[in-house]
């Protein structure tokens, strides 16, 4: 069996598709999949705290550059050897992926993090409904949009409308990356599409962030910032999710990886001060019960 490991910017995330051992999980491999799904959460707040400075533009660059640059030092793809649909298609799912982390970027310089995780897991929760081609799932979508629901009501209009359509749209990056990123990795050896297709996601975000952002970027201390969050929502939580899938079958990393709107509201809430009322915390467990269901029942 296969699983997909992705970091949502919110993640960022950078999936890629590896082969997993099968068999109960560790306490260790649980720990492994928490702390990745930290790194990435709060990755993307102290991304927020740089956007005063080099704005959201700026700072999603930076990220996706750097990462890039990891990637192609630690997987050296092969240039080699591909049909041009190959190229079509690692070319599809860098831009799904550079998308993904421009159109996150926008909503989190908007609207609260733990909101805007929320509102993008909707895309990949929706494409586990589909996939699943099951009934059931719908109690999953249904339970996913009254948590939505409630998060509206616990204070939706005092979102930003655009950053709530920011959050959407990511989602739907999300949900297209993941399975271009599964049609990839049957193309693509080891790391190869995925290290092509952070490159090409950089060609995309660097010329908007320098357009945006400037001279600023080349500071050194917004240079130092932008790797460190490159590290923490890229490098260290896909080396985590690595590991940890040597440990847990697909089953148990997947509903692990459905705490991410939790885990996002509470770096909001102790990084960038983003408080939450009782109703859209519960709004928010509802979105990540939703999740964890439906990606359940799509690996059964």
């Amino acid at each position: 069996m296969t699983s997909t490991v992705h970091n949502s910017s919110a993640t960022t995330t950078t999936p890629v598709v590896v082969r997993h051992a099968a068999g109960r999980g560790t306490l260790g491999g649980v720990g492994l999949v928490l702390a990745g799904t930290l790194s990435v959460q709060f990755g993307s707040a102290f991304a927020a705290l740089l956007f005063p400075r080099a704005g959201a533009l700026g700072t999603v660059a930076l990220r996706v550059t750097f990462a890039a640059l990891l990637l192609l030092v630690v997987a050296r793809p092969r240039l080699r050897g591909y049909a041009r649909a190959d190229w079509a298609l690692v070319g599809g799912f860098g831009l799904a992926l550079g998308g993904m982390n421009i159109l996150f970027y926008q909503a989190i310089d908007r609207i609260p993090l733990g909101a805007a995780v929320t509102l993008e897991v909707l895309g990949p929760l929706l494409l586990s409904v589909v996939a699943s081609r099951r009934a059931a799932s719908l109690l999953w979508a249904s339970l996913a949009l009254a948590g939505v629901y409630l998060l509206g009501r616990g204070g939706f209009g005092q979102l930003n409308v655009a950053g709530v359509a920011f959050a959407l749209s990511a989602g739907v990056m999300w949900a297209a990356y993941i399975v271009l990123n599964a049609r990839a990795g049957a193309r693509f050896p080891r790391l190869d599409g995925l290290a092509i297709a952070m490159a090409v996601a950089a060609l995309v975000s660097l010329p908007l962030g320098i357009g945006a952002s400037g001279g600023t970027l080349l500071e050194p201390a917004v240079l130092g910032l932008g790797l460190a969050i490159a590290v923490m929502s890229s490098g260290l939580p896909y080396t985590l999710e690595l590991l940890a899938l040597r440990r847990l079958p697909a089953a148990t990393f997947a509903v692990l990886t459905s705490l991410a709107p939790a885990v996002a509201a509470t770096a909001g809430y102790l990084v960038l001060d983003q408080g939450l009322s009782l109703s859209q915390c519960a709004a928010i467990a509802m979105v990540v019960m939703a999740s964890a269901g439906a990606v359940r029942m799509g690996t059964r």
